[in-house]
């Protein structure tokens, strides 16, 4: 599943259709991405209508055209956005295409099918893009937000707290494993358990973590550097880019979660 900087960067791919008109629509019918979707509506709405800008939080991202017209998109597990010229070799996988003034083509490719495409046309935003909450770098994800949750969910393992979108939105399974790793945390430790201290210090390194993989992987799909958890995470056998020590892999929060139990004791987080 894409998170905050992977979607960042999907959407970027789109900008080549910024000012541009859309010159035609295709939707595959047939696909569950357009699902709930009236293709027809949605094509007399966007045909002619300029792309005017691109957003992304959490783990969506909408495209605000002229007319009040908004596309939301949601990659699920194999989206991927991709932008040619009409000479572009089509796949069997390419669900929603707009063809824009030009000869671009911007394409929402979906090979398992577990994204979506949303469709609004009216005043403001729409509801399902007010709905998101504040952004963890933004100035409104404070110390005292992170705390208050983590009070509200003292009996869940602080893994699965901050795959929680209601709070932490965007952040999936590596950059949770990623933020306790740098902290020092133990996946397995209670939310209730953080004292003052260790709150502020996880929002420190989330709000860290975030800025990184957007410079990193959401700028141009960097490699990020191997003194990250990132890169020895994904495989059993893997060392500890910090103590050398061996990293241990086990199921936590229904996740598959890596750690170092070298550096993440559980009670580190009681400060």
């Amino acid at each position: 599943m894409p998170e905050l900087a992977e979607v960042d960067y999907f959407r970027r791919r789109w900008d080549p259709g910024l000012r541009r008109k859309v010159a035609a629509v295709s939707l595959n019918s047939k696909a569950r991405v357009g699902r709930g979707l009236d293709k027809q509506a949605m094509t007399k709405a966007l045909v002619s209508a300029k792309l005017l800008e691109s957003f992304a939080a959490a783990k969506q991202m909408a495209f605000r055209f002229s007319g009040g017209i908004w596309i939301g998109v949601h990659l699920g597990m194999s989206g991927r956005l991709e932008c040619g010229d009409t000479t572009r070799e089509p796949t069997n996988y390419d669900h929603f295409v707009l063809t824009m003034t030009g000869g671009k083509q911007l394409v929402f490719v979906d090979p398992r099918q577990f994204g979506r495409i949303l469709f609004w046309q009216g005043p403001g935003v729409p509801p399902w893009w007010e709905k998101i909450p504040p952004a963890i770098l933004s100035d409104e994800f404070t110390v005292g937000v992170v705390g208050a949750f983590l009070r509200r969910r003292a009996r869940t393992s602080i893994k699965a707290v901050l795959l929680m979108q209601e709070s932490f939105p965007g952040i999936g399974n590596w950059m949770a494993d990623e933020v306790l790793w740098r902290a020092g945390f133990h996946p397995e430790a209670k939310a209730g358990a953080f004292g003052p201290l260790s709150v502020r210090k996880l929002y420190r390194i989330l709000r860290e973590v975030c800025a990184d993989a957007m410079q990193v992987i959401g700028k141009d799909w960097g490699d990020p550097p191997a003194s990250w958890l990132f890169n020895h995470r994904w495989k059993d056998g893997g060392s500890c880019p910090r103590t050398k020590e061996p990293l241990h892999r086990a199921e936590v929060g229904g996740r598959t979660t890596c750690w170092s139990p070298a550096r993440q004791r559980l009670g580190a987080e009681r400060r």
